[in-house]
């Protein structure tokens, strides 16, 4: 069977909308909104493909793209290999050229239902945050929660709890008072801990270390379960890919307060492990909010961070 394949666009404004358009009804899966793109053709790299589709199918100029992910899926009357690419910079205004319906969706409406089998895992990738926050030391309980209030506050969607050390019965009792007050916030938490104590918190998804993650020869959660761990070499990144897991943290890649010692990887180096990753990476270390840019400039889903959420007086977006 002839594997086609394809250059595929994620262009997301800054109101988290993401362009999607919709399948001609007599096309293979038609009917069904899709992430714009295109056949690659003869002698055509990803780059070149993409950059044609848009301007023939949408009316717009790529000017800058990077890689996004890689998917290959079997419909069983055809196969396909899709090349994602998210957009960074563009000209012009979107349309449908031919004929096709065109909108903006908010990235937290997307149903995999309304969207051809292949383009799961595209929106899998794109749902996940540009930042993590990551708790780091307090003095007492009481300062603990008022950090993390404040990090709730600062509009995170995603705080990883991070035991660091922490007695067990402690951290069960900070994570379920987090738990509480981060009901009315639309926000998911994950902690970094051992698989049996996780078993017993009220958190949505599982972090593990770069230890833990080494010492695994499977998926230690179910799929239902998000998975993230933390790398710092590229023979980590393709254990935690052998695995299964969702994400990846990737340090250090610049000097970082709470590793002052540890050598940072730099720019170029995160860059390079990136483009061999096949599951989405955030870089950590010395990592601010003025960093997602240049983070996803290397091909990253965004930034995770300790100082920038944990230790400064934050104001509510």
């Amino acid at each position: 069977m002839k594997l086609v394949h394809v250059a595929v666009g994620v262009l997301i404004d800054r109101q988290q909308r993401v362009l999607v358009a919709l399948r001609n009804a007599n096309a293979h899966q038609g009917g069904l909104w899709e992430f714009p793109g295109g056949k690659c053709e003869a002698g055509e790299d990803i780059s070149e493909a993409l950059r044609r589709e848009f301007f023939e199918e949408i009316g717009i100029e790529v000017m800058r793209d990077v890689p996004l992910c890689d998917i290959r899926h079997d419909y069983g009357d055809k196969q396909v290999w899709l090349e994602v690419r998210r957009i960074l910079d563009y000209r012009g205004e979107p349309t449908g050229k031919e004929g096709q319906a065109i909108r903006w969706q908010k990235l937290g409406d997307l149903n995999a239902e309304d969207f051809p089998a292949a383009n799961k895992a595209i929106i899998d990738r794109i749902q996940l945050p540009d930042r993590i926050a990551i708790t780091g030391k307090a003095d007492n309980e009481f300062d603990f929660l008022q950090r993390f209030e404040r990090a709730l506050a600062a509009g995170v969607e995603l705080i990883h709890l991070r035991q660091d050390n922490m007695a067990d019965a402690l951290f069960a009792a900070l994570v379920a008072q987090c738990w509480q007050r981060s009901r009315d916030w639309p926000v998911r938490l994950a902690a970094n801990t051992s698989l049996a104590l996780f078993k017993t918190l009220p958190v949505s998804e599982l972090h593990i270390n770069s230890a833990i993650l080494s010492s695994l020869t499977k998926r230690p959660v179910a799929k239902n379960i998000r998975l993230s761990a933390s790398c710092h070499s590229l023979a980590q990144l393709q254990q935690a890919q052998n695995i299964g897991v969702d994400y990846v943290f990737l340090s250090p890649v610049a000097v970082t307060q709470s590793h002052p010692g540890q050598v940072p990887i730099g720019w170029e180096a995160f860059a390079s492990l990136v483009s061999q990753a096949k599951v989405p990476v955030y870089a950590l270390g010395g990592m601010g909010l003025q960093h997602i840019d240049q983070a996803m400039g290397c091909g990253a889903a965004g930034i995770a961070a300790i100082s920038a959420f944990w230790e400064a007086e934050l104001e509510a977006n």
